[in-house]
């Protein structure tokens, strides 16, 4: 039998589609219709079906309907769910769109708000208070049934506010001015006191639909935890507080001229104690000590400052007891007594020549030879030396009569003049100390 072409024209005949592209390609408008929609859907019930609980709140779940719960794979009833152990905790979760979830937060908060009060006196004050508190775990559930989301309106402000009041009204203006601290802790303590008879008796158990509703009867009592009310600040009128500041400022002047008081006693006990001292070692002092013994110390300083180094005049034989003198020093002369040499242009004192108006030395008469240099002219002081010698002479008061002090002998005189002279002699000189410090016969 003979074959022929299916196409009179010798084309290839077309190539034959799939029938599931065909039933794609049919149903691609009602495909694509549903995918938008659905895609809407959940754009739309994505923040109702998937909730994220932040850290630190806790989530009370609201139902609509009965039914199965997705979270417990149980059945509960609609309204708020008050099992503890169906509180959502922190991180993802899925509920149906139509229920809720309400979160709640856990951690410490704090609220600050101003009071007016009255207190004792009559005066108005204005307290600033701070409330810290907190929420309890378990019973969030019944807190968002009985009192919900605006509890610290509706419970802690009013609660605190009339605390706040009734303890203001037992101090007086100036009590609560100084008071802070007493005042806050009481606030604190009768507020958490309140709150936990009064809050629990919010809770009905006849508008529950729980199968045990009177297991939920003490949940409200410790629901808010009331840690803390500072008192910030308190604002009485002007007049007030300046009156409290300048009783404040008595106070503390009276205390301060009690402690003045007090340190100027102290002040007279410290200077008897002192004169008795100074009284007693005198005392001791006056009873060993003689007249001799206080020349020689002077003599002994004298030396030894005619050793040192420094430029100095020293002046033997014019000062009081026989004792030198140094130049600048303000020692009074005596009575009658001839001017110190380097005063005034006087000249030094000659070596045994009694002073006018003094007694001759003792031993010595009226015809005695005086030694040499003494005819009325000053002798000049060896060549290398920074002093005039002289012998001392006993001075006398005002009615000629004699010093009960005995005068120095002419033996003692050269020795001091010997021993002078050799410390005022420069170092190296070699000369001989007694021979220049002696005195010509």
């Amino acid at each position: 039998m003979a074959s022929y072409p299916e196409s009179l024209d010798d084309l290839p005949p077309p190539r034959r589609r799939r029938g599931w592209w065909r039933h794609v390609a049919r149903h691609l408008p009602g495909v694509s219709v549903i995918l938008m929609t659905a895609l809407l859907i959940v754009v739309v019930l994505w923040p109702y079906v998937v909730i994220t609980v932040p850290s630190g709140k806790v989530g009370v779940l609201w139902k609509r309907f009965n039914g199965i719960d997705i979270y417990c794979w149980c059945w509960v009833g609609r309204g708020t769910v008050l099992d503890p152990r169906e509180l959502r905790e922190e991180g993802l979760h899925i509920v149906w769109p139509w229920d809720k979830l309400y979160l709640y937060d856990l951690r410490l908060q704090s609220n600050t708000q101003t009071y007016n009060a009255i207190s004792k006196d009559g005066v108005s004050v204005g307290a600033q208070i701070s409330v810290r508190y907190q929420l309890l775990h378990n019973s969030v559930a019944v807190l968002h049934k009985f009192i919900g989301p605006d509890y610290l309106n509706s419970v802690i402000a009013p609660e605190i506010g009339s605390q706040a009041r009734q303890v203001i009204s037992q101090y007086t203006a100036e009590q609560v001015y100084t008071s802070r601290e007493t005042i806050q802790k009481q606030i604190r303590d009768n507020a958490q006191k309140s709150l936990a008879g009064n809050l629990n008796q919010l809770v009905q158990p006849d508008a529950m639909e729980q199968p045990d509703p009177k297991h939920y009867n003490g949940f409200l009592q410790d629901a808010i935890q009331v840690l803390d009310t500072l008192v910030l600040s308190i604002e009485l009128p002007p007049d007030i507080v300046a009156a409290i500041n300048r009783q404040t400022e008595q106070y503390y002047m009276i205390q301060e001229f009690k402690f003045r008081v007090q340190r100027e006693a102290e002040e007279s006990k410290r200077k008897q104690i002192e004169a008795d001292g100074i009284a007693a070692f005198q005392k001791t002092v006056s009873q060993g000590i003689s007249d001799s013994y206080l020349r020689w110390r002077g003599i002994e300083a004298t030396l030894q400052l005619a050793q040192s180094p420094n430029t100095k005049i020293v002046i033997i034989g014019s000062g009081k007891d026989g004792l030198p003198i140094i130049l600048g020093n303000d020692v009074p002369a005596a009575p009658g007594a001839t001017p110190q040499a380097g005063v005034s242009g006087a000249s030094p004192a000659v070596p045994g020549t009694p002073s006018p108006g003094t007694a001759p030395p003792a031993g010595g008469s009226s015809g005695t030879k005086p030694p040499a240099g003494s005819s009325g002219e000053a002798t000049p002081p060896p060549s290398g030396k920074t002093a005039a010698a002289a012998s001392p002479t006993t001075p006398a008061n005002s009615e000629g009569q004699e010093a009960s002090t005995s005068p120095l002998t002419l033996p003692d005189v050269q020795a001091i003049l010997s021993r002078i002279s050799g410390g005022l002699l420069p170092p190296g000189s070699g000369a001989n100390s007694e021979t220049a410090a002696k005195p010509k016969p």
